[in-house]
């Protein structure tokens, strides 16, 4: 497994001397940095560790510089460490920027680490103790508190083996806890190379990637290919997690690339500018941190301003946590889980971090969250509690539902616990699963609001259509989007028997039409007259005028004779009786068993004597319902049902 070690310190103790001293790889490449001797940028090394059940292992190092006004550069490089080798000159102690990059270290939840104090050769031996002595009350209460101190001098040579022994020590007992699904490559660094293009580099976060991959730059979303690769100098086939990664992009330019972007697979990320977050304000906090307050955060290998929103907070005193919402004035790309650390403008200092809870941009408002959900990080590490941490994650959701891959950043489970989880959820009716092509899944909560309102829909179809027996589910469902949530809701409504289907329509269970004394004597007397004279049905007009009451009142009476199966609508304004209609119709079949034609002449004869004014209605009638097929004048059987 690749582990990857980062320096800290203050600056001019020594830590890219020392780096030099190990490895023999001079981490200062800008001229800048060798003119004035301080590190600027980041710098990498590394050196091979004694093979391993055969396979050869190169750790990865990377040289963060100390001066303040460079912390930047430091927290890019800190992204994605296994382990700090805390460098602390003997000849002075622990100084600022000592103190600053530790807090960042812990802010980054990194949790192993060792010491180094350099410059044992201009101090003497009381002056070497006093050192350690302030370097274990320093550490105190620290995720170093009990880590070893090698005293070292890159001048001399003198400790540096014991020190190696150490760091080769460290590779061998840590086993980082990597995604194998999720590839994340933050870029700290992009260039050209005559005869290559493009190139980036990074810390491969989680998943690993191949040759020939498409991948993409986020949160631009520019699509790319990976044309080559290498860490630390050797060509590779495959990066996987923890590996110092430089990548040979095709048919992109290096001015369409920036620091703090990220290299993943398409449509495994998701910008967003707003994130929300556990705030921790660090207890050496000069001041609070009010709400509303504008900050710089670094994220991955990015900087960006940014601004706070506390919950139900005017401030966070130091040493306070808090739920918070982070704005961002362009989309950032997160991932639950992702630590932040986060400066002030001024002083320009390190005050908090953050720890990512959901990086999608349809979180409800802050108001709306229970303070628990600051829990969460926690309950996903406990078996007992992970699938409703996962539950909890898709309440926060909008109310469309979550797609399988916004899932898999919403929680810290590979794609086969995460498919368990899911399943385990449907099981206990907690979601539903609406969508299986595109893997879209919504909370119960949002099912049964949305059950309500379909609902409602129907009752209220009910009441400003009194004589309608059935609400038209096409009616129903044009109301409601996405298409395919909107369906798989009114199927649980079917099974629930909640609501009624019948042929297109749809009502609420034990609905009946609610008829005055009036309606009920025309709709009566209506039905009566179409008795009379079944051959030569009334037409609406006729009907309208005999009633003497408006179109919309007859055709609800007659929709109503429809709904009860009395009468067939043949065409606008015609309607006939059913019985008439099933007459005909099985008067055709017996035609066609011995005929495979139907002439208009046959027709008149089987209908006994329809009139030309029914005769072609009742056959374009028998068309659509896909019974007969017009050819020519005549008309040929489409398919023998009865």
């Amino acid at each position: 497994m690749a582990i990857v070690m980062g320096t800290a310190g203050h600056i001019d103790h020594g830590k890219t001397t020392l780096i030099h001293a190990l490895t023999g790889i001079r981490c200062d490449r800008l001229k800048e940095e060798k003119k004035r001797g301080i590190t600027i940028e980041l710098g990498f090394a590394w050196f091979d560790l004694p093979e391993k059940d055969g396979q050869h292992i190169r750790m990865g190092i990377i040289d963060v510089p100390g001066h303040e006004k460079f912390v930047k550069n430091m927290v890019a490089g800190a992204q994605g460490i296994d382990f700090v080798l805390l460098v602390i000159a003997a000849d002075e102690g622990v100084m600022p920027q000592t103190r600053e990059h530790l807090e960042i270290c812990s802010l980054l939840n990194i949790r192993e680490g060792i010491i180094a104090l350099t410059k044992i050769d201009t101090v003497d031996k009381e002056m070497l103790e006093l050192a350690c002595n302030d370097i274990k009350e320093f550490t105190k209460g620290t995720f170093l508190e009990n880590a070893p101190i090698f005293p070292v001098s890159a001048y001399t040579g003198e400790g540096l083996e014991t020190l190696k022994k150490a760091i080769i020590d460290k590779n061998y007992q840590l086993q980082p806890q990597r995604r194998n699904d999720l590839f994340r490559l933050p870029i700290d660094r992009v260039f050209s190379l005559k005869g290559h293009g493009t190139l980036i580099t990074g810390t491969l976060l989680s998943g690993s990637a191949s040759l020939g991959d498409e991948v993409c730059i986020m949160p631009k979303n520019i699509p790319t290919k990976i044309r080559s690769m290498q860490n630390h100098g050797q060509t590779v086939e495959k990066a996987f997690a923890g590996h110092r990664t430089s990548v040979n992009l095709a048919g992109i330019e290096v001015s369409d690339i920036e620091r703090g972007d990220i290299l993943a697979f398409p449509h495994t990320l998701f910008p967003s500018t707003r994130w929300l977050a556990k705030l921790h304000c660090l207890a050496s906090a000069s001041k609070a941190i009010k709400h509303r307050t504008e900050i710089h955060l670094h994220h991955g290998t990015k900087e960006v301003m940014a601004k706070l929103y506390l919950k139900e907070k005017e401030k966070l005193e130091p040493n306070q946590t808090c739920l918070c919402e982070i704005r961002f004035s362009e989309p950032m790309c997160g991932v639950f889980g992702d630590k932040c650390v986060l400066r002030s403008f001024s002083p320009l200092q390190t005050i908090a971090g953050a720890a990512l809870l959901n990086p999608l941009p349809h979180f409800p408002k802050l108001g709306k969250i229970q303070d628990d959900f600051l829990d969460i990080e926690q309950n996903f590490l406990d078996s007992k509690a992970q699938y409703s941490a996962l539950y909890e994650q898709l309440k926060l959701g909008n109310e469309k539902g979550i797609s399988f891959k916004e899932l898999a950043i919403l929680c810290p489970f590979d794609e086969k616990k995460l498919e368990k989880a899911l399943q385990d959820l449907l099981a206990q009716k907690r979601c539903i699963l609406y969508d299986k092509e595109n893997k879209i899944y919504l909370a119960d909560c949002y099912v049964k609001a949305y059950e309500q309102t379909m609902l409602q829909k129907v009752r209220e179809y009910h009441q400003n259509e009194p004589l309608k027996q059935y609400m038209p589910k096409a009616s129903l469902l044009s109301q409601f989007e996405p298409a395919k949530l909107a369906q798989s809701i009114l199927n649980n409504l079917l099974k629930q028997k909640k609501l009624l289907s019948i042929e297109d329509g749809l009502c609420v269970t034990n609905h009946t039409v609610s008829l005055t004394t009036k309606e009920s004597t025309i709709k009566k007397e209506c039905y009566d007259f179409f008795l009379q004279n079944p051959h030569n049905p009334p037409l609406l007009k006729e009907l309208c005028e005999k009633f003497s009451v408006s179109q919309k009142e007859m055709l609800n009476v007659l929709a109503l004779l429809v709904q009860e199966e009395k009468l067939v609508k043949v065409m606008e304004g015609m309607y006939f009786l059913r019985a008439e209609i099933e007459q005909i119709k099985q008067a055709i079949f017996l035609f066609f068993q011995n005929n495979s034609d139907m002439s208009p002449n046959d027709f008149k004869t089987i209908s006994q004597g329809l009139t030309r004014k029914y005769a072609i209605p009742v056959l374009e009638y028998f068309d659509k319902e896909r019974m007969t097929i017009r050819v020519g004048n005549g008309r040929k059987l489409r398919q023998i049902n009865k």
